[in-house]
């Protein structure tokens, strides 16, 4: 499994990103956001999920952690494809989506691309028992917040844990409380010793 890709962005493409990584380019299927602030030559970080099928391998990136997990959320509902499930991604970050089926909001999930009433009913009732609503602590308001989640998470994938259990171990660091002031490695070796006693 790719679980992320860290590299200079070598092409911008109408739905897609060509990231460069060890000397070869890899096409990444990202949301209209990506793609607008992507720039040639300039390095981008990628949480990545590879769908593989008989006839092709397709790579979906998201701008973090949480997209990502949603992503592979949507695509246990029933009718739910991953090209589906991207586009409601890309309409709705993962935040405005956990809203929205925690308060069964049908009409705002019937205003995504390709999703109906009935699918929209089927979000609500398969999904709103198992991802509850987003916390407020846990949302990712500035750029230097998501950098220290960022590299935590990178840091807890290369030392073999799961891209959930990372995510765990974060949403626990936000939930202490995290202050400016704390470096990214007191936070990561809080996120081990977090996830060490769970």
């Amino acid at each position: 499994m790719i679980s992320s890709l860290r590299g200079p962005v070598l092409e911008i493409r109408l739905d897609s990103l060509v990231i460069g990584v060890g000397g070869v380019g890899m096409t990444v299927m990202c949301s209209p956001d990506t793609i607008s602030q992507a720039r040639v030559d300039q390095e981008i970080t990628l949480f990545t999920s590879l769908i593989v099928r008989e006839d092709s391998l397709t790579l979906f990136g998201f701008a973090n952690s949480e997209n990502r997990e949603m992503f592979e959320v949507v695509q246990g509902v029933s009718g739910f494809g991953p090209k589906l499930a991207f586009t409601i991604l890309s309409s709705l970050p993962a935040d405005e989506l956990r809203t929205a089926i925690g308060n069964e909001d049908v009409a705002r999930l019937k205003q995504t691309p390709g999703v109906g009433a009935k699918g929209a009913q089927r979000l609500v009732l398969e999904l709103k028992d198992r991802i509850g609503t987003p916390s407020s602590g846990a949302k990712r308001s500035s750029s230097k917040e998501a950098q220290w989640q960022i590299q935590v998470e990178q840091g807890l994938l290369g030392l073999g844990w799961s891209p959930r259990d990372a995510q765990r171990a974060i949403t626990a660091v936000i939930e202490e409380g995290v202050t400016d002031s704390q470096a990214t490695p007191e936070l990561l070796r809080r996120a081990l010793q977090i996830l060490a006693g769970a």
